[in-house]
């Protein structure tokens, strides 16, 4: 059994500090469900830690052995040192440690006709974590995070995108103007949602390629992607709210975009 004293346990609990995980360039990945999602994809795993407990559930046990099968070091700990690795409140045992990814904007799938978020500034965890879910849920080739958007190695933005980081490119940390070139070489229009756009929604033309802009919770999209969205959209709402949270705005933008393309 391993004790909190062991190095690479340290180093574990070290990885719950933004600074250090940004410094090793590595997460945790913490749940049963989760490991699970990050063991099936492609995306290689370090470590795995978990409790004695853990061994008397059998999804557990099959972690275990598909994370031995990929080489992971395997740690087995008491509940009380895993108690202090744990960033939940109710921890479910199981612990992994991954390397994290840092895409460029050339890893991106551009089918044809392409389909990708750019989320400008973006602040809450949750709600970016929930526009990667959305993303992969309708089948977009990529998230693209521009500077000053929230970290996607953030806990609470990890658990918000139920596995979906794993299982498509998400760019973290580009500027504006690196990407806004990028996207005009291959044909990729910019739509933004905005409140007092002339154009409804369900007026814009998604059939084409195109990259749905949201921006951050307070002040939208900034300057030069503003600058540069070729088309503005307004979500219709006849009710009494003023607006709709970023995430489901983007929710609503992508599955319009899958209804002009035929997608059921």
């Amino acid at each position: 059994m391993v004790s909190i004293h062991n190095p690479r346990i340290k180093y574990v609990r070290r990885l719950a500090n933004h600074r250090f995980r940004d410094k090793e360039k590595k997460f945790l990945v913490e749940g049963i469900r989760f490991v699970e999602e990050i063991l099936d994809s492609e995306w290689p795993v370090e470590m795995v830690v978990y409790n004695k407990k853990i061994m008397e559930n059998s999804r557990a046990k099959n972690i275990i052995a598909t994370a031995s099968a990929r080489k992971a070091y395997l740690y087995e700990v008491e509940d009380g040192v895993f108690g202090e690795l744990a960033e939940t409140s109710t921890p479910q045992g199981i612990i992994a440690v991954a390397p994290q990814r840092w895409n460029s904007p050339e890893d991106l799938k551009i089918d044809e006709p392409a389909l990708l978020v750019l989320v400008d500034g973006v602040q809450d965890p949750g709600n970016l974590g929930a526009i990667v879910r959305s993303a992969d849920a309708a089948g977009a080739g990529g998230v693209v995070l521009l500077k000053g958007t929230a970290d996607i190695y953030n806990p609470k933005a990890l658990r918000a995108t139920m596995g979906s980081i794993f299982h498509l490119p998400v760019i973290q940390g580009p500027a504006a103007d690196e990407v806004i070139p990028y996207l005009s070489r291959r044909g990729i229009k910019i739509v933004a949602g905005d409140p007092r756009a002339s154009k409804a929604l369900f007026e814009i033309d998604f059939k084409v390629s195109c990259a749905i802009a949201v921006g951050g919770e307070a002040g939208g999209i900034g300057g030069l992607i503003k600058e540069s969205v070729d088309e503005l959209a307004r979500i219709p709402m006849p009710g009494q709210a003023e607006s709709l949270n970023v995430a489901i705005s983007a929710g609503i933008m992508l599955y319009e975009a899958l209804r002009q393309r035929g997608a059921g």
